[in-house]
């Protein structure tokens, strides 16, 4: 779905410039947007995503109020490059200082993660987020799970008052119990086309988690709106004789479906935004800095963390159901459908272990008021195993400012980024009305 954009030129008319510039822009940008008609400046707009300027004049200096009426994202793109003019830097300063804000790239590719920022954001307006649920936080672990904002109806409510995307609560129990109901053979033939790495994994176990994927198929297929799907899967395991790991990897491969381990919405529309926005390989781990100590060494039943060669306070093991994390295949170097980790699941359960390249990452995630996004950068550095623990095989990350990091935390969960993606995060922010907060 492409964003709509009204472009909009200065009164008394729009020139032969303007109609040049909007030419060049049409070409250069027709596969991410969908130019509606021409307006001027100050006359009511139809339904649109954003109003884009090809062309600034001094007059914007004197209709400032015309600038301060406009309720969508305001776009300065006036070069045939796909960026603002070096010409415009002063219209746009004298913007911001009147309270004006601006949306400014300074390379063809922010322009392009800017115009997938508002694609996203028309679609979630229209979107779904289906969670397996039925009395979260009341299964395995309670004193843990009760704490979690994702489950919450407010958090649900602000998700929806903040993008417009509505969260879908279906029964886990039922579901389980239809991926079990699937015959044998109906798994099989799915298996056969996939072609999926396995170790250690009995036959019974593969067609389970083939079953699942199914299910949920089967859901999907009622409803083309759903943009993501996450399950309570660890916490009311109970339900199911698997884990959705496989499930996820397969629907996001077919269908570039958002997933989301242990039903955590938050992570589901952060993690949306973000792939929609930068089309990075992305995932959610669970992060466990060095300055945590003991809680986050009992937790993932490990004697002390990774050596490091300096500054252990600046870094950070993430691990997640005894690998990394749910990786998809096109994002890993390395993938492997293993037996599960932890005590908490079925025995009959699974589980990817998988790896992203070490090098640059970025760690982000929305703020449960919905008004912010805390951001990072750093490097993955490499992977720790610990034989016997709840962590097989993690990763290892070096950041700026580990205490930082403590002092801003927003969630256990973070979802972690291959590359740095700090600036276009920021052009994200002021599509969507979100503070980017670096940490």
């Amino acid at each position: 779905m492409k964003a709509r954009v009204v472009p909009l030129y200065f009164q008394p008319g729009r020139d032969a410039d303007f109609d040049k510039m909007l030419a060049a822009l049409r070409s250069l940008l027709a596969e991410r947007l969908d130019f509606l008609e021409p307006q001027p400046l100050g006359t009511p707009l139809p339904e649109t995503e954003a109003v884009l300027f090809p062309q600034l004049l001094g007059e914007a200096y004197r209709q400032v109020e015309f600038f301060r009426a406009i309720q969508v994202p305001i776009l300065f793109v006036t070069t045939e490059f796909g960026t603002l003019s070096m010409w415009d830097w002063e219209i746009a300063e004298y913007l911001k200082t009147c309270g004006v804000t601006t949306i400014a790239p300074y390379s063809l590719s922010q322009t392009e993660h800017v115009c997938g920022a508002l694609s996203a954001r028309r679609e979630l307006r229209q979107a779904k987020f289906l969670v397996y649920q039925d009395d979260p936080g009341e299964g395995f672990q309670a004193p843990i799970f009760k704490r979690f904002y994702w489950w919450e109806d407010e958090c649900a409510q602000r998700l929806h008052d903040k993008f417009g995307a509505t969260v879908l609560k279906r029964s886990f129990r039922e579901l389980g119990s239809a991926a079990k109901a699937i015959p044998d053979s109906e798994a099989d033939a799915a298996l056969r086309c996939w072609g999926v790495r396995t170790a250690d994994l009995s036959e019974r176990a593969v067609r389970s988690a083939v079953k699942l994927y199914l299910a949920i198929r089967k859901d999907l297929d009622a409803d083309a709106s759903i943009r993501g799907v996450g399950i309570n899967c660890l916490n009311e395991s109970h339900f199911s004789d698997t884990t959705p790991c496989l499930a996820w990897n397969r629907l996001f491969q077919e269908r570039g479906l958002i997933w989301g381990c242990e039903a955590d919405i938050m992570a589901m529309i952060s993690k949306y935004v973000l792939h929609a926005t930068l089309n990075a390989p992305i995932l959610m781990t669970n992060l466990y800095p060095f300055l945590l100590g003991n809680a986050a060494l009992k937790h993932e039943r490990i004697a002390s963390f990774p050596q490091v060669d300096a500054e252990p306070e600046n870094h950070v093991l993430v691990a997640h159901c005894g690998y990394m994390g749910v990786i998809p295949e096109p994002f890993a170097t390395e993938w492997t459908l293993r037996r599960k980790v932890l005590a908490i699941v079925d025995d009959n359960a699974s589980a990817i272990d998988a790896r992203i390249p070490t090098g640059p990452i970025t760690l982000a995630k929305l703020h449960p008021s919905m008004e912010k996004m805390t951001v990072t950068e750093g490097t993955l550095t490499g992977y720790a195993q610990f034989p016997g623990s709840d962590c097989l095989n993690g990763g290892v990350l070096k950041i700026a400012s580990g205490r930082r990091l403590m002092d801003s935390l927003a969630s256990h969960h973070y979802l972690l980024l291959v590359g740095h993606h700090l600036v276009d995060i920021q052009f994200l922010g002021k599509v969507f009305g979100l503070d980017i907060e670096e940490f």
